[in-house]
């Protein structure tokens, strides 16, 4: 298949990236970097979760984050909503979108949340509905879809088993996550192929982190299937709980730079982007973890 000639990133630096942080972000560094983002061309962007604090204390701030942002049209803003409570929570938000989950590991299923993949998506039931009632799109996440920390390597089964029950509530677009950065191209293909049987190209986004250096590699592997839509995180922002010192997803700024490179049009200006990603890893004291981004940032500074 002829590679895709415009790829739709969605940052997910604000939500995914920030989560894992232990040092607490003020809601205004998160707000001011939402508003980069979107100066820098970003039109969706993953901002908050509406989680319990006691679980995940850095979404605490998630209405006033929200709340602060001065919205651009044409920009989407997403919010992941792990049950019922925080979908009511969220909707007072008015997000455009918001995100659901389902591990596609029945151990990492059971460990996290106690259930079934099966039990685990039903679950969602409920909110996917209250949402497409009031107009909110709904996205969902296949997270664990080539490896999990408790079972190793996933087989495409049950990457398809949590496509089809996402499906059969009303999901309305799933990315394909590789949640702990284990996949290869070949899996991920095959992660894609089978997540294809149940949505259209246009509704199947990859989502990869860079554990192992392999996340461009998939990114170019799923471009080949013609997957043009991909979740990518500003500097690299990020961990992965399950692997000690991993980075976490994939950086934007790298993604945008080979897409750019192979003429493929992203609508993001990738200077502005670095300087957005710059804000935010000289608020965390570090460099930013994107090969790109600092390959440029020393060529500005020489």
């Amino acid at each position: 298949m002829a590679l895709p000639n415009r790829v739709k990133i969605i940052d997910v630096g604000p939500r995914d990236g920030l989560q894992n942080e232990k040092q607490p972000v003020p809601a205004a560094i998160k707000v001011e970097l939402v508003h980069r983002l979107q100066a820098a061309g970003l039109k969706d962007i993953e901002v908050t979760s509406f989680v319990s604090p006691k679980w995940v204390p850095q979404m605490g701030d998630n209405a006033e984050v929200m709340a602060g942002i001065q919205r651009q049209s044409g920009v989407r803003y997403s919010v992941l909503t792990p049950n019922m409570k925080g979908f009511e929570a969220a909707v007072l938000s008015k997000p455009d979108e918001i995100v659901v989950f389902g591990a596609a590991s029945e151990a990492f299923s059971q460990k996290n949340i106690n259930c079934s993949i099966a039990e685990s998506i039903e679950r969602f039931r409920p909110v996917v509905q209250a949402a497409v009632a009031q107009g909110i799109a709904v996205r969902g996440a296949i997270s664990c879809a080539v490896g999990c920390p408790y079972e190793g390597e996933i087989a495409p089964e049950r990457v398809e088993l949590v496509a089809r029950l996402m499906a059969d509530i009303g999901v309305q677009h799933v990315g394909v996550a590789d949640t702990i950065g284990v996949g290869t191209p070949s899996k991920v293909q095959r992660a894609l192929e089978v997540t294809l049987k149940h949505y259209d190209i246009d509704h199947v986004s990859g989502h990869y982190h860079d554990t192992y250096g392999m996340a461009l590699a998939n990114t170019l592997a799923s471009l080949e299937m013609g997957i043009w839509n991909y979740d990518t995180s500003v500097a690299g922002l990020g961990g992965c709980p399950y692997a000690k010192g991993a980075t976490g997803n994939v950086a934007t700024e790298d993604v945008v730079y080979m897409l750019h490179g192979m003429g493929i049009e992203t609508g993001i200006d990738l200077d502005k982007l670095i300087d957005a990603g710059k804000f935010i890893s000289d608020f965390l004291e570090r460099k930013p973890h994107s090969r790109a981004a600092n390959a440029l940032l020393t060529k500005r500074a020489g």
